[in-house]
């Protein structure tokens, strides 16, 4: 099972479940806890591989990464820990998986907050993968993911959020690497399919102005699906709850409160 952490200090409270995105871990939201430690029940996860998340022998050996066999690692966890329902919030890949969930499992998903949410990679992305897909056993993992992690956020303010994502990312074994790094590059159909099919689900997505690769698709989005909104934070790139912790905080937690 997964690497988790529990906070659930009020027996009636409803749950928050944190995704962290490729190469993070669930450390990437400590400027979230202590705000949402008032008002909710915490589930916190290290995605396989990830974090304290480590593989054990025959997972090591079995290099079939789906995002439906990682989704189920995610509800394995949520019913162990018997939680009926929760409200979602992922960054970056972390918002793939949970958009995959409520296609699953949507009587487990109260609400959708998608931070630097991806939902279509467009022809520089696609080509970046490709590349790295060629690559990828030649050049070191670590090289790979500071160029991609540049990419995505090359700013000077997004500095925090790419040493942030590096280091994580330098916890991984270079298979493990290469295993997240496939799985992304496959990615196209299934967002595809997301594009397309609304899930009817209150979502939040919450994006940086600056985060050139994916912000327009999901205004496209936003517009499209009937219980889909969207925020848009100044000066601010792809790791929206790192770039601006206070703004993301008070934007979420006013979403859900809303929502009741």
């Amino acid at each position: 099972m997964l690497h988790y952490t529990v906070y659930d200090t009020q027996p009636n409270a409803p749950w928050v479940t944190f995704v962290h995105g490729a190469g993070g871990s669930s450390s990437i939201w400590f400027k979230q806890l202590r705000a949402y430690k008032k008002h909710f029940n915490i589930l916190l996860l290290d995605l396989r591989g990830h974090g304290n998340s480590k593989l054990n022998l025959k997972e090591a050996l079995n290099d079939k990464y789906t995002f439906d066999s990682i989704t189920d690692d995610i509800i394995e966890v949520i019913n162990h820990e018997k939680i009926e329902k929760s409200h979602f919030i992922g960054i970056s890949l972390g918002t793939i998986l949970i958009r995959n969930l409520a296609e699953k499992y949507p009587e487990k998903v109260s609400s959708m907050i998608m931070g630097g949410a991806i939902m279509k990679l467009n022809l520089r992305s696609q080509v970046l993968m490709k590349l790295g897909v060629v690559f990828k056993s030649i050049v070191p993992y670590l090289w790979l993911y500071k160029f991609f992690a540049f990419i995505i956020m090359p700013n000077k303010n997004h500095k925090e959020s790419r040493l942030l994502f590096v280091n994580e990312a330098r916890k991984l074994y270079q298979q493990e690497f290469i295993r997240w790094f496939k799985l992304a590059s496959e990615i196209n159909p299934l967002l595809r399919f997301f594009r397309s099919a609304d899930v009817g689900i209150p979502t939040l997505y919450i994006m940086g102005e600056e985060d050139y690769l994916f912000l327009p698709t999901i205004r496209k989005i936003a517009e499209q699906h009937l219980q889909s909104s969207l925020v848009v934070i100044d000066n601010c790139g792809h790791v929206v709850n790192v770039e601006q912790p206070e703004v993301f905080n008070t934007t979420t937690l006013a979403y859900l409160q809303e929502l009741g």
